[in-house]
């Protein structure tokens, strides 16, 4: 392994723990988008991009964008980035680390006193995780040209998405088609948010795709009965059919990831009517989340949900609610970061991305790749949430020779 690394895991230990401490005292780490705890984070970050010599601006979306000009005009930049807000109760690396990540490859390239040829930018995407608004991904879909324009008049706590919007920086009126042209590839670093890189043993995951997200909901329907005078055998139970019918998904969902792809299925929410313990459930609604690499592995899954059936005087709906197509990183970045870990020395494999990531906007507007740091315990969206400072320097090291083999590579 390369001994003498330009990258400092010191200023990334002490960049992710700066942005720790902006958290509400009583829900570490909580630092969600459109508070003030965010603006607050948001100006640090403001300081520490120009610290490193960057120009910071904020695009129409609400993204904070640091830029670090290149020598040659008109060939483009290369971007790097992730997102600074948190879920609630959250951790201190999820999203931040990628962004810190980002301003400790524009710190390495000074470092190395290289000039590259392309603009370098790193981006701190507004609002990745599930905001006040009830919708994620915020900035990356404006920067793409994909946020829905009725999400605008979303509202939450006195005020909608529009004003949110201006209240961190955007421009409402500027949105409704990609808002860069010049972006050549992008780049981002996570922690895995799973258990495989740690078990392993493995430092560097390179991932070639990131899930679609496809969320089923179902509808069993039974019959309402007294609970002590209704036989046992005589019940149209709609919970009992309902479990019944999770116990099944466990074991499809199960057979389908055993073929070798990344799939999952959850039966993560339930509504139970009338909810009551003296009366035979009658109606139970579940929301299912479905995650596969393959879209094949998505449509054999619901359409087998769809053809469920239950008992007698047991009926089943379902419908999907909302679809997210899986996406590909691009094969060429994959392998330059492929190259870039076997000159490290660093072990390293290729996954899938069971969570999504602002990654899978900025494929619509330029190449995109993304690498995973190991997390202890494969713990994430939680307080224990960890990651070690020198898999994030080892990590950023590559991003660097990355975006310097890049630079060189690429025309405009």
């Amino acid at each position: 392994m390369k001994r003498n690394l330009d990258a400092s895991a010191a200023d990334i230990a002490a960049d992710i723990e700066a942005l720790a401490v902006i958290t509400d005292p009583d829900r570490p780490w909580t630092r969600r988008a459109f508070s003030p705890l965010f603006d607050q984070g948001r100006a640090w970050l403001k300081t520490r991009f120009a610290q490193a010599g960057l120009t910071v601006a904020t695009d129409a979306g609400g993204n904070l964008i640091g830029t670090r000009p290149g020598r040659e005009t008109g060939l483009g930049t290369i971007m790097l980035g992730s997102h600074s807000d948190t879920v609630p109760d959250g951790g201190r690396f999820d999203g931040i680390a990628g962004v810190v990540v980002a301003l400790e490859v524009a710190r390495i390239l000074d470092r190395r006193g290289a000039g590259l040829r392309h603009d370098l930018a790193v981006a701190d995407f507004l609002a990745e995780e599930v905001s006040i608004f009830g919708v994620s991904c915020i900035g990356s879909r404006a920067l793409a040209g994909m946020l829905p324009p009725d999400w605008l008049a979303r509202e939450s706590g006195g005020r909608d998405l529009r004003q949110a919007l201006c209240d961190v920086g955007g421009q409402p009126g500027g949105l409704g088609g990609p808002l860069r042209d010049d972006l050549r590839a992008f780049l981002e670093l996570h922690i895995e948010q799973g258990p495989v890189l740690e078990r392993e043993g493995i430092g560097l995951g390179i991932v070639t795709a990131i899930v679609g997200i496809t969320r089923v909901e179902m509808v069993v329907t039974g019959r309402p009965d007294h609970a002590g005078t209704t036989p046992m055998g005589a019940r149209a139970d709609a919970l009992v059919a309902a479990a019944r019918i999770v116990t099944r998904i466990e074991a499809k969902a199960a057979a389908l990831a055993a073929g070798g792809r990344h799939f999952t299925a959850t039966a993560g929410e339930f509504d139970i009517s009338p909810n009551a313990a003296n009366v035979v459930p009658s109606r139970v609604r579940l929301l299912i989340d479905i995650r596969a690499e393959d879209e094949r592995d998505r449509d054999a899954f619901t359409d087998w949900l769809s053809a469920l059936r239950a008992g007698e005087g047991i009926e089943i709906s379902a419908r999907r609610i909302s679809d997210n197509p899986p996406v590909r990183m691009d094969a060429g970045l994959v392998a330059r970061l492929m190259r870039a870990a076997d000159g490290l020395g660093c072990e390293h494999r290729l996954m899938v991305s069971g969570a999504g990531h602002d990654a899978a906007f900025m494929t619509r507007l330029c190449p995109a790749a993304m690498v995973f740091v190991p997390c202890r315990g494969g713990r994430s969206h939680c307080p224990e949430e960890w990651a070690e400072a020198g898999d994030l320097a080892l990590a950023a090291e590559g991003l660097a020779d990355t975006v310097m083999a890049l630079d060189e590579e690429m025309e405009g």
